[in-house]
């Protein structure tokens, strides 16, 4: 009965609406509005009421929508006969070491990571356990972000992978001392770089706020460059790394956007003591970002993980550095391609967050989003199940590595880590050749 009221009310209105449609002329006509989306983009439509509301600089958060890194063009190679699958799959080998060179390297029973996001910056204190708790469960490793330890997370996490960052939160041996790697990050894919960030004051609750050290009144500042002491120049970059290094016993690494200096800037990183790099392609997500640095600035993951390792390798490197690719990774073909491209790991973000929140989302939906769960300034950070989310995280992984270890079988490997680019081919011909890997058009001899 209420679906025939319903039909019956909108029906005059359905109606109206198409007789102008078909009748008027397009200055009074609704479908003026689709031509205009198809013109302009919806969301540049809608980003233009935003900015025209607001005056200010718009943040997005997850990161952009535009994809250019081709994995869908990319596949991998199984074979039956000429070399047979792997005999039992319980043999092949899922773990990886990042800084084996280190007097104290990680060794992670999978290759996939939880990537750099801050507590108070990005996430919730609920959600940063969660991720820790989720990681542990999975054998692998959780990140600070932009942000320092905090005890919940450091009593939770098997290992944490700490930001030395450019607010300056975590340059203390207070809190350096209590990480098992230190990454600097000196760039971000979804920032197309390093630029200054401001988190107002009264958006600092009393927790973050003893966190970070601040006083009653005062902003968070990202600075575009390290702030304490403040680094000038390329130099103070090196000898900032390789102070961090003979200071403390655990891997030094160092965390760069992907742009096309990418080159230019692998030759000032050989030029230190690191023990990992991290590349954070242009599809990398962040929780404030403004949607034209995220749009418009950086190179894709997929081509500059390819061409970090093809630098590294063609000047002799490569075994020096563990290689982290970042940056819009969310399923296992992903992460098998990044592996058979060179990364020793993987990080993920947003779809671990998605991964974590799963059927939680009802307690958002429909009155509002899933993500304020999540987010530090989330109106129903409160409602986060923190184990739930965890055990959701660990499934999660624990289901990509169970698949990426039947790809591993069907390709006859004994180990994830056997991954090469001879596993890979493509249909496309300009990638063939980019990612030196066989165009699938050209047959076997």
């Amino acid at each position: 009965m209420l679906n025939w009221l319903l039909l019956r009310m909108m029906d005059p209105l359905v109606d109206d609406a198409t007789v102008k449609m078909f009748t008027e002329s397009y200055p009074d006509n609704p479908y003026v509005m689709i031509t205009a989306a198809q013109k302009l983009t919806p969301k540049a439509i809608i980003e233009a009421g935003m900015r025209a509301e607001s005056g200010k600089e718009l943040n997005l958060p997850y990161g952009s929508n535009i994809v250019l890194s081709p994995w869908d063009k990319i596949l991998m190679n199984p074979r039956q006969l000429f070399h047979l699958p792997t005999d039992n799959i319980d043999d092949i080998s899922t773990s990886t070491i990042i800084g084996p060179k280190s007097s104290n390297p990680i060794n992670l029973d999978i290759p996939i990571m939880i990537t750099g996001m801050s507590y108070g910056g990005s996430l919730s204190l609920r959600m940063k356990e969660a991720l820790a708790k989720g990681a542990s469960i999975a054998g692998t490793s959780t990140n600070t972000g932009e942000s320092c330890i905090t005890k919940e997370v450091r009593n939770t996490a098997k290992f944490v992978i700490g930001q030395y960052n450019r607010g300056g939160w975590q340059t203390s041996p207070e809190h350096l001392s209590q990480l098992d790697a230190i990454e600097i990050q000196l760039g971000q894919g979804a920032w197309g770089g390093a630029v200054e960030s401001v988190m107002q004051s009264q958006d600092i609750k009393s927790h973050l706020k003893d966190t970070w050290h601040l006083k009653d009144g005062e902003n968070a500042t990202l600075y575009s460059r390290m702030p304490e002491p403040k680094i000038d120049s390329t130099e103070g970059i090196i000898k900032l790394i390789d102070n961090l290094k003979s200071s403390y016993a655990v891997p030094v690494g160092i965390k760069i956007a992907g742009t096309d200096f990418i080159e230019y800037e692998l030759e000032i990183i050989a030029k230190t003591k690191a023990d990992f790099i991290v590349i954070d392609g242009a599809e990398g997500g962040t929780a404030v970002a403004p949607p034209t640095l995220e749009d418009n600035l950086g190179l894709p993951t997929l081509h500059s993980l390819a061409r970090t390792i093809d630098w590294l390798e063609d000047n002799g490197i490569r075994e020096r550095f563990s290689v982290i690719a970042a940056g819009g990774l969310t399923t296992p073909g992903h992460f098998l391609k990044a592996l058979a491209l060179g990364a020793d790991a993987i990080y993920i973000g947003s779809i671990a967050i998605f991964a974590a929140i799963q059927c939680q989302a009802v307690k958002a939906l429909p009155d509002t989003l899933p993500t304020q769960l999540a987010l530090y300034k989330g109106k129903l950070t409160d409602k986060l199940d923190v184990d739930k989310a965890a055990t959701h995280l660990g499934n999660f992984l624990k289901s990509c590595v169970a698949e990426m270890k039947l790809a591993a079988q069907a390709m006859g490997k004994n180990s994830l880590s056997e991954l090469s680019r001879e596993d890979l081919v493509t249909v496309d011909k300009d990638l063939s050749e980019f990612l030196n890997i066989r165009y699938a058009a050209s047959p076997r001899k």
